[in-house]
């Protein structure tokens, strides 16, 4: 049911979920190192908000770097499986789509990247 309030949280249109994401990642219900959790929470934000993930001070995007970067220093093959959400970065419009790549540079600059998810990075990059 957790699994399911959070997904609803992660959809409220707006950029005003930027913060509303930020702060449930700290709620006693969320947990970083489990994978519905972040999946619920975290990929939810960025699959299905489109207004708060694509923000077009890219809050969105550098919130979910940042998370992709938390879990996948617990959980690889999750974090190379959310941050699939950047694929269609390049159909953006010139200002969102720097704001993506920044992200996903700075992504792709962490020292110690897993395997899965520098390929995914590197490729989405490419």
């Amino acid at each position: 049911m957790i699994d399911k309030w959070f997904q609803i949280q992660a959809t409220v249109p707006g950029t005003a979920t930027v913060d509303t994401v930020r702060e449930l990642m700290r709620h006693s219900g969320f947990s970083i190192d489990n994978p519905n959790r972040v999946r619920s929470l975290v990929g939810t934000f960025a699959a299905a908000n489109q207004t708060a993930f694509h923000a077009a001070d890219g809050s969105g995007y550098k919130l979910f770097a940042d998370a992709v970067l938390e879990v996948e220093r617990r959980n690889p093959q999750v974090a190379a499986r959310i941050a699939t959400s950047f694929r269609s970065w390049r159909s953006l419009e010139p200002g969102r789509q720097d704001k993506a790549r920044q992200a996903l540079v700075a992504i792709s600059q962490h020292k110690d990247l897993s395997s899965d998810l520098r390929d995914i990075v590197e490729r989405t990059l490419a």
